[in-house]
This record gives structure tokens, sequence and C-alpha cells, in this order.
């Protein structure tokens, strides 16, 4: 094999292959092994790092494989697959053709560890999903990478139901998608729900209407719930939109049109007047599509890379049954030496890590390892996958139009990044830093006279907002709930102290140049204290409050051996530190809501060990709600339906602990 980089094509696998998970230790331990039970780094030796190679090469044998680059402190700092492990290691010793990050990789190295597979493509397999994991700082890494939304037609109940769905796919249902943007799923099933009239009611609501409810009332549903449509008819109208999402959208369209003018033709303008807006619906769903898809019929994915200043974007279109789906831009982290192709493998094959590929996929650049790479991805889907560069005509034509989106968006991000950049430079220059922050940590809390109190991080850095590494907190100290400074103290606490204990060389990227703290000279204080039994002082600490009357715009800041002071009220800096206070009061406030409504919608029954949702729904109906039921005497508990006297008397005793 020809490469030397690990970003070789990648294949997308979700579990790795049995004979390489018993071969080697768990990537999750390696990626949670304690820091502060490594060793500390030596200094970078090439000519060391060589003779280390040379020594595991002795007894490599010449077989597919993977294999892991280790520092000294147990960091991964590489992952890579072999056709031909012995060969492929052999290249790192020959260190004058190697490009300048990986002779920087070679120096570091200072011990290695191997995975035998059957196939080549089972190394490519646990390749992707060793990086994944273990997100080396060597290796083409996509951060981003969340499940994409779909829409689910359930096929679990007599009357199945039109949701939108996100994750495992435990359900007996179909799925459509994937969607770029839930808006974009939102607009889809609320224009299905006009052409088709189907349910998007949970089955638990649907069980106990006893009348239609809104949708009924507004044509988007038939209301099966309480018997105005028949099976029969209802499975017609599922029917329909099951063959819509699957590409037969011209044929409904066709069936719909006939039908309005059939009752047209009858003087039933009410029922063609009815078929008229289901028509209506379903153009607006293709109105959506922004793009002429005459060149993909059936299920693809177009994926375009655009590369420039060491930056690249990879824009991902998702067409499903012909139809536009919408799209996204990605940015995955790699060397700037890196070439396009390399850094696109790599990106497809931890992309469809976690996701079945359709079975067309479109590319912008001819692949290194093509077919070795669709292999992997249709062990991955289940089906075969066609990975493919179209060199002309309408696919071609779809890849280019992708191709300006990435050119587009990468232009887009280069301005904003600098632009962000400027913003940290006078963050710096304000607050008297030496250098621009790379790492800003925001904190804020959120309760409701000390019910439901959580403590909230965000972070941002160079690019914007880090949302992957956002952290709540979830008051545990007793009297902490509803201080102020008592919850900053243990949030604090907590954050730093494991940080102190799992990355106390600094050397994972955890650790924030500037800390920013939602209040003024009470708060800035605890934090300071803090970081003292810590023995931190070397993060910059600032606190920044609302003026008098809470206005924005009139910020005061607080620092150590620094009077309180204002920037000026249009300062650009000023407006960037506003929005970081902003997005941590956001995130704290949304997950202080989001824990209140989990605590309101529990009942005191759920504590109960033993007591089923059957068992549950029956009290809850006899009794009328969770209080009532905590009321009631043993006699009355022993009348439920599915309550016999054992579980009456356990119920009774849970309430009623002293008799």
């Amino acid at each position: 094999m020809s490469e030397t980089h690990s970003s070789d094509p990648l294949a997308p696998v979700a579990t790795e292959p049995a004979d390489a998970a018993d071969a080697m230790p768990s990537a999750d331990a390696a990626a949670g092994e304690s820091a502060a039970a490594r060793p500390k780094r030596r200094p970078a030796d090439i000519t060391r790092g060589v003779e280390i190679i040379r020594e595991h090469l002795k007894t490599l044998p010449q077989t597919p494989g993977v294999y892991r680059m280790l520092a000294g402190d147990g960091a991964v700092l590489y992952v890579g697959k072999a056709r031909n492990l012995k060969r492929r290691v052999t290249n790192y010793t020959q260190v004058a053709k190697l490009p300048v990050r990986l002779q920087r990789m070679v120096a570091e190295t200072e011990t290695m560890e191997f995975v035998n597979t059957h196939t080549e493509v089972e190394a490519l397999l646990l390749e992707s999903n060793l990086i994944k994991k273990l997100m080396p700082r060597y290796n083409v890494l996509l951060r981003d990478d969340k499940t994409f939304p779909h829409i689910m037609i359930t096929r679990d109940h007599d009357y199945p139901q039109l949701t939108k769905h996100r994750g495992a796919r435990g359900r007996d249902a179909d799925y459509f998608g994937p969607f770029a943007s839930a808006g974009a799923v939102n607009r889809t099933i609320t224009a299905l729900q006009r052409a088709f009239l189907l349910r998007n009611c949970a089955d638990t609501v649907f069980a106990s209407r006893t009348r239609p409810c809104l949708q009924y009332q507004i044509k988007r549903c038939t209301a099966p719930c309480v018997g105005r449509v028949t099976p029969a008819e209802y499975q017609a109208q599922v029917n329909q939109a099951r063959a819509f999402l699957s590409g037969k959208s011209r044929d409904i369209q066709t069936e719909f049109a006939d039908r309005m003018m059939a009752a047209s033709d009858a003087m039933d303008f009410e029922t063609a007047a009815r078929y008229r807006d289901r028509i209506r619906a379903l153009t607006a769903i293709q109105a959506h599509q922004d793009i002429n898809v005459e060149g993909v019929v059936e299920d693809a994915d177009v994926i375009a890379a655009y590369a420039e200043g060491g930056v690249t974007c990879i824009q991902v279109f998702f067409f499903r049954g012909g139809r536009n789906y919408g799209n996204r831009a990605y940015f995955p982290s790699h060397d700037k030496a890196a070439e396009t192709e390399e850094v696109l493998a790599a990106f497809i094959a931890q992309f469809y890590e976690n996701k079945a590929a359709p079975p067309l996929v479109l590319v912008s650049h001819a692949l290194p390892e093509l077919d070795l790479l669709s292999e992997a991805m249709a062990v991955r889907a289940g089906h075969k996958v066609e990975l493919a560069e179209p060199k002309r005509g309408e696919k071609r034509r779809i890849v280019e139009h992708a191709l300006t989106n990435a050119r587009e968006a990468h232009g887009r991000r280069l301005a904003e990044s600098s632009s962000q950049a400027r913003l940290l430079e006078g963050v710096a220059a304000a607050f008297g830093m030496d250098a621009p922050p790379e790492r800003v940590e925001v904190y804020d809390n959120s309760h409701i006279q000390g019910a439901h109190a959580i403590g909230a991080m965000i972070v941002a850095g160079p690019d914007g907002f880090i949302k992957n590494a956002y952290r709540k907190f979830n008051i545990r100290e007793q009297g902490a709930a509803g201080d102020d400074f008592a919850m900053m103290r243990e949030v604090l606490t907590r954050r730093f102290g494991r940080a102190v204990k799992e990355d106390p060389e600094r050397s994972q990227g955890s650790w924030p140049d500037l800390v920013l703290i939602d209040g003024g000279l009470g708060q800035l204080n605890v934090a300071l204290e803090v970081f003292a039994e810590l023995g931190i002082d070397d993060v910059t600490l600032v606190g920044i409050a609302k003026g008098p009357d809470r206005d924005a715009g009139r910020e005061h800041f607080f620092m150590e051996n620094r009077p309180p002071f204002q920037m000026e009220p249009r300062d650009p800096v000023l407006y960037f530190l506003q929005r970081l206070r902003d997005e941590a009061h956001r995130f704290a406030i949304g997950t202080h809501r989001a824990k209140r409504t989990k605590a309101i919608g529990k009942s005191p029954i759920d504590e109960i060990a033993g007591i089923g949702p059957a068992r549950k729904k029956a009290l809850l109906h006899h009794f009328g709600s969770g209080a009532a039921v905590a009321r009631a005497g043993l006699a009355d508990l022993e009348e439920v339906e599915g309550i016999n006297r054992a579980v009456a008397k356990k119920i009774y005793d849970h309430f009623h602990p002293d008799g």
C-alpha cells in the first residue's frame, strides 16, 4: 500500500470485528485512562522514535491489521490500517520520505500497539471505529457527527403514526431520510399531514381520546382515534404516504389529480377542494428542493470537498427517492498539509461509521483505494454501495453544485474565523492577557427558589462555540441549591478538581485560558478561592455583571487586583462578551427547564418497586392522580383491577412508612 497516513479510505462500522475486539484492550479504556497515572512525555526525538518502531518490526506479521502509535503519557497519536502490517510500519522508519507532520509523529512515538484482522476490510472497519473513539491528534477527525433525523411511519399499530425520529431504530417501522435538519423534517411532516391526513399523536394519547383533536379540525388527520375513518381507509392513506416518500410522488399526485377531476365532474366540489389542498401540500414538499435531481432518481448522497488555506469544507447533500432532503457543511480537523483526497476519504469513513450509506454515493474527487472503501461501506450498510466520482453528465452537474456550496461555505468560515480571531485579540487586550485565548469557558447557574438547581458551562474558541464541550452540573451539596455563591463553588470545584486530577500536564486541550463568571465581585471571589485551593494560578478569571438596571451594554467587569471597569458601549469586543454570557444563560435556563419539566412529569407511583406501567395506569385511572393514590386506604387499593392484597400492602406501606 502506497500511503503512510492512517486516514486512508476508512470503512463505516458501528462495532469492531469480534477477533479484533478480543485481541486488543478496550478503546474506551484507553481513551479514559487517567492522565495522572501516566508518565510524563519525553522530549521529541525522531531517532529514538525510529528505533522504537524498528523494535516492533521484528515481531510484526505480514497480515492485515490496525496499528496505534502512542506517546509517552499513553495518549494515542495515530491510528492506521494496513493490508500488510510489517510493510506499512516499515515506511515510518524511512523518515526522509515522510512529510513533516509524520516526522513529528514518529518523534513523539514511545510505543506501538497492533491488532491482526482477517481481511483488509476488517482493518478499515476497526480503524474507523478507533479513530472515532480515541480522536488521535494526527488523524483526520470528524468532530461534529450527530445522527440525522428521519421520518418514521410505525408498523406496530392498527393506525400507524407519522412522526420524527432520531437515534436507534428499535421500533417496527419504516424510516425515511436522513434529513439535514430538524426544521426540514418538521416542514415535511406538516405537509405530509395535510396531504395524507395521518395522525402524529403518541399511542398513549391516541388510546385516551374520546373526541377528535385539533389536528382533525384543521384537516391534518382523519381522527382514527374515534372511528371517523375505517382501518382499511386509513391504511390506504398510510400506503400513499409510504409510496410518496419512497419516490413515487408523480404517481400519487396523478392519482389525487384524477380524483379531484372526478369529484369536480360529479359536482362534489367539497371533495374536489380537499384533493386540491392535498396536491398543494405535496407540491410544497417538492418546492423546498433547490436543485434539479434528474441525474439521481433513487437514494444517493453527494459529497464534495473544497480545500484552501489548510482548511477543508465538505458538503453533504442527501437525496432520497429523487428528492433533495437538504445539505450540511462539515469542517474536519486535519493537518494543513493533508491532501484533499485523503481528507475526503477519512471523512467518508467516519461519517458512515454510525449510519448506513445509501446505494449510491457520489464524490468530487478520485479517492485512493475507492473499491476497498466501497466494499467496507457495503459491509456496514448491509447492501451494495456504489462509490463513484462522475466525470460528466447530470451526476457530475450535481457534484459541481455541491462543490460550489462547499466553496461558498469555506469562504464564509474563513471570514468568520478571521473576525473571531480579531475579537479574541481584543479580549486579550481588554483583560491584559499575553495572547488571545484558545479556549474560553463561561459559567452560569439557574434555579427557581433553589428548586431543580443546575450549573452550566459553555465553551468557545477561535472557530466559535464548541457545543460538544458544553457541560451541565446537577447541584448535589445540601444547602447549595438557591445559594448562588455555593452553587458556583461546587461547579468550579468539580470542573477544575477533575481537570487537575485527569490532565495535570494540560496536554489534552481541556484547560481554558480564560474563565468568565456570570456575576459580580462575589462570584469572582468564590472562583478565586476555588482556584487558590486547587493551586491554579495561570487561568485568567473575569466576572461579568450587568449594570444597576441590568441593562445590556452597561456591563461591569471584575478582575483580581483591578478596579471594576466598563467597555465602550459600541465596542465589538463588548458585544462578543455579551454573546458569550447570553449563550451561557440560554444553556443554563434550557437545562434547568428540561430538568423541571422532567420532574413535573414524574408521579409518586414511579418510586414504588414492582409497579410497572400497567399497574400504574390502572391506579391512575381508578384514583385520578398520584396524590390520590398516596391518600388511599388499603381496602381502596385492593379494589383496583390487577392489584392484589400483597401489592396493595406494598403501595400502602410506601406512602405510610410509619404505619
